[in-house]
């Protein structure tokens, strides 16, 4: 049986062919690559939860602020989890949002970790 073809390197500009994601030379430079969605918590469990909140709460809170009536279909964390169980999970830190809302909420506010001092 044949081999897959080598496929381009994914690191910006490099031409090199692997049969993994980067070359060996890119490789260790991508170590911290997202985790997927069910290790960062997002699990049939919260599939559920995420059905019944939007079942709820059907139309995107940003819209409704400015009188625009838009179905929800993301749920949002108001609060970034950032891998903490009890905010992930607590429902107060959730808002329903379309998806044009939480694409720019999430480019704009919750892209980089806030520190308070």
């Amino acid at each position: 049986m044949p081999k897959r073809p080598q496929k381009p390197c994914k690191h910006l500009g490099c031409p090199r062919l692997t049969n993994d994601r980067y070359c060996d030379q890119h490789a260790n430079l991508h170590i911290g690559d997202r985790a997927s969605a069910l290790e960062r918590g997002y699990s049939s469990q919260w599939q559920k939860a995420r059905k019944r909140f939007l079942a709820k709460h059907s139309l995107c809170a940003e819209c409704e602020l400015t009188e625009k009536l838009t179905p929800a279909t993301v749920v949002d964390h108001i609060k970034p989890h950032r891998g903490d169980k009890a905010l992930f999970w607590d429902e107060s830190n959730w808002q329903p949002l379309c998806k044009k809302c939480h694409d720019r909420k999430t480019r704009t506010m919750d892209q980089h970790q806030e520190y308070n001092y």
